[in-house]
């Protein structure tokens, strides 16, 4: 049904992963900073500055102890942000066996007398750091200059709850798709209404389209639709010819990517029960947050899905487009 079994593009590259993910973060700092409200900046600002305040307190978190909690307690809000996955204060004071008030007793400025419970909570944080995005950790190096502002900007964008608001998300959306528009059209591509196509081996060759509908066999004679956000029938496609199936994706949270790779497997899953094997699903990646991780890229690969980094779009050529 296919006239190419697409080549791996990123899913094999793993020793690409890290610095993909430290790429797709600057390439995000580099839109916000030009796109969004002067008032999202300054608190952004604000957060990485707290995190540049906490890495000179601690030789780069090399050295969090219960003395350095104790002196700066308000550290304890950029620190749960540094872990891996990030800790609420409820987790966060489950894991160290320390009561809800602790936590936020320490957030708010507070040096609790427990010493134990201080000791226990950096303990906790140690064990858990973001190893990913901060790799000097694993010597006790001094970072690099590079290392040390991605890894300021990831946990300055996982403190300042502004990023998530809808405006940024849906303009996110927008640019990725924009992205992929200009790209395809600049190689000759047309842009068609997913409305006007019936069927998806139908499409013109050297055509794509936006929220297309895939038809998916779901068992005993049921179907049901599958959205994908773009549709690419190559230009050399032939009469059968399944298109290019891309899912554009960012991520605000932890949770939010755990959950949703799950749900883009079933997605793969269904496709492929549907048209077999060979049917091409790939996710274009923008990664703010770190959340893009090397976890979640492993699991993707385990699950056969290749991908795509909105910062280095030329790839959707190793995808014949």
């Amino acid at each position: 049904m296919c006239s190419m079994k697409l080549i791996p593009i990123n899913r094999r590259s793993t020793e690409r992963w890290k610095a993909d993910v430290r790429e797709s973060v600057l390439f995000y700092n580099n839109w916000f900073l030009k796109f969004a409200p002067a008032t999202f900046v300054q608190a952004r600002n604000s957060a990485i500055e707290k995190v540049e305040s906490a890495f000179s307190k601690t030789d780069s978190f090399n050295k969090l102890t219960a003395e350095m909690l104790r002196e700066s307690p308000e550290s304890l809000a950029i620190l749960r942000m540094s872990t891996t996955p990030p800790l609420a204060r409820d987790r966060l004071a489950g894991l160290a066996d320390v009561s809800k008030g602790v936590v936020k007793a320490l957030e708010e400025g507070k040096t609790p007398r427990n010493y134990e419970a201080t000791k226990r909570i950096i303990d906790i944080i140690n064990q858990l750091l973001d190893r990913d995005i901060m790799p000097w950790l694993a010597n006790g190096t001094s970072p690099k200059q590079a290392e040390r502002t991605v890894a300021s900007a990831i946990i300055g964008d996982r403190v300042c709850g502004a990023l998530a608001d809808p405006i940024i998300r849906n303009e996110q959306e927008r640019r990725q798709f924009r992205s992929i528009d200009d790209f395809l059209v600049g190689r000759g591509y047309r842009l068609v209404q997913a409305k006007d196509v019936v069927g998806c081996t139908s499409m013109t060759p050297g055509t794509f389209a936006h929220h297309f509908n895939i038809p998916a066999k779901m068992g005993r004679g049921k179907t049901v639709n599958i959205p994908v956000d773009v549709a690419i029938m190559r230009r050399d496609a032939v009469p059968g010819d399944l298109p290019l199936l891309i899912e554009c994706k960012s991520a605000g949270d932890f949770t939010n990517t755990n959950k949703r790779r799950k749900e883009e497997a079933v997605k793969a899953e269904q496709l492929k029960k549907t048209f077999g094997g060979d049917v091409e699903f790939v996710l274009f990646l923008c990664g703010y947050c770190g959340y893009f991780d090397s976890a979640y890229l492993g699991y993707e690969a385990a699950k056969g899905i290749d991908w795509i980094w909105e910062h280095r779009i030329a790839d959707l050529e190793k995808a014949g487009v």
